[in-house]
């Protein structure tokens, strides 16, 4: 599982990346808003541990852009702030859970758990590219609503492009992203799993691009490119 954590109060970030590490997660840390965003659209994370208060670009625009974006990341809210009407905003936008600073780690730690769960269980927003449909709580992608037979493997790279949509995905993060399913993945292991996808997702109208020298990239057809 990958966690980002946007926090600018070195303290408490130093101190969430030790335990979060300890707790067997692979943590990324930035310090303010634009950073953040750049993060996001250059990994993909299974959650984001997010103060309010950043330089640059403050959490609650932060929390709308991904939202706007139908990005269902899973998201924390960190903050100083303890009125009810920052709480509710933060909710009302798109936020999963808040926590109010000072927190006691176990039980930041028992929140990340409970979201990670309930991000994979119960995600409820369809990805779309073309007539490829990914319902990625239920683990099933359909072309034109009838269901395209996938491989574990197969599924979690449909689910990492699709989450990219548009973006080029380089083969590192593919790997890095499906490690969890074979350590010791190769470039040639990558290749046929994308190979194999390819012509699974072909009658979709989407298009998986390889992009050489950078990697890979979903796009409906009409707007690939040869």
């Amino acid at each position: 599982m990958r966690l980002l954590i946007v926090e600018d109060d070195l303290v408490i970030a130093n101190g969430l990346v030790r335990a979060l590490t300890q707790a067997e997660y692979a943590v990324d840390h930035v310090t303010d808003g634009k950073q953040a965003l750049r993060a996001i659209n250059d990994d993909v994370y299974d959650l984001v541990i997010l103060d309010l208060g950043l330089p640059t670009m403050d959490g609650m625009t932060i929390l709308s852009h991904l939202r706007q974006q139908a990005n269902p990341i899973a998201v924390l809210i960190l903050t100083a702030r303890e009125d009810v009407a920052t709480r509710v905003q933060a909710l009302d936008i798109g936020a999963d859970d808040f926590l109010t600073k000072p927190f006691h780690l176990e039980e930041l730690e028992a929140r990340v758990r409970a979201l990670i769960r309930r991000s994979k269980l119960g995600n409820n927003l369809p990805l779309q590219c073309g007539n490829l449909k990914l319902d990625v709580a239920n683990k099933l992608a359909t072309i034109n609503d009838q269901p395209v037979t996938l491989s574990a493997r197969e599924l979690h790279l449909l689910e990492t492009l699709m989450m990219r949509m548009g973006k080029i995905i380089a083969k590192e993060q593919i790997m890095e992203s499906l490690c969890n399913w074979d350590e010791t993945l190769g470039d040639n292991a990558i290749e046929v799993y994308i190979h194999r996808l390819r012509k699974k997702i072909e009658p979709s109208g989407a298009n998986i691009r390889t992009v050489r020298g950078l990697g890979y990239m979903l796009e409906a057809e009409q707007h690939a490119q040869s």
